[in-house]
């Protein structure tokens, strides 16, 4: 399980101080929480969301333990480090935005005929409590040829999961090689 420390002082020296040491910055929120401002080593961070089997994940601050999903993280432009990260906390029954992540699984029929798979959106936007949560969205392209596309609208129903992205929104297409 991720240990963090919660950070006595938020302001930019501490903040530098923190990330020479090897500490990740992170802040956790949920609604009725009240915001948490943690540090995580860095390298163990990194490891426990590589190795993680769900999206929703267990940590530890200040003697707490929480079940929490990665919102968004920031890296830097240059080295590609993590600089930042919102944890949100999923709180069992309450309804909350997650990004769940799109997989092409089979080998399309398009690569034989010069074709590349694109993926358009590596992320689908749904609504639903963390016990309905998928761990990722699989989506068959062995039967799509040069020039096809899957679309949002073309997914099965989602049992209690609400998708906020558009029906029109392109997931995964096979476009002609150049």
């Amino acid at each position: 399980m991720l240990e963090g420390i919660v950070r006595e002082s938020i302001n930019t020296g501490a903040t530098k101080a923190l990330r020479k040491d090897g500490y990740l910055i992170a802040n956790i929120y949920g609604k009725g929480f009240e915001n948490i401002n943690a540090a995580f080593k860095s390298n163990e961070y990194i490891r426990t969301v590589r190795n993680k089997e769900t999206i929703v994940f267990p940590v530890t601050v200040a003697g707490k333990e929480l079940n929490v999903v990665v919102q968004s993280y920031e890296s830097h432009a240059v080295t590609g480090n993590l600089l930042h990260v919102d944890l949100m906390v999923a709180q069992t029954g309450l309804e909350s935005t997650f990004h769940i992540p799109i997989v092409a699984v089979g080998e399309a029929l398009g690569l034989k005929n010069k074709g590349l798979v694109h993926m358009a959106k590596e992320r689908l936007t749904v609504r639903c409590t963390p016990e309905n949560l998928m761990n990722k969205i699989e989506i068959d392209v062995t039967e799509m040829d040069v020039n096809a596309s899957t679309l949002v609208r073309d997914l099965p129903e989602l049992a209690n999961i609400t998708i906020l992205d558009s029906d029109r929104v392109a997931l995964i297409s096979i476009i002609k090689a150049k």
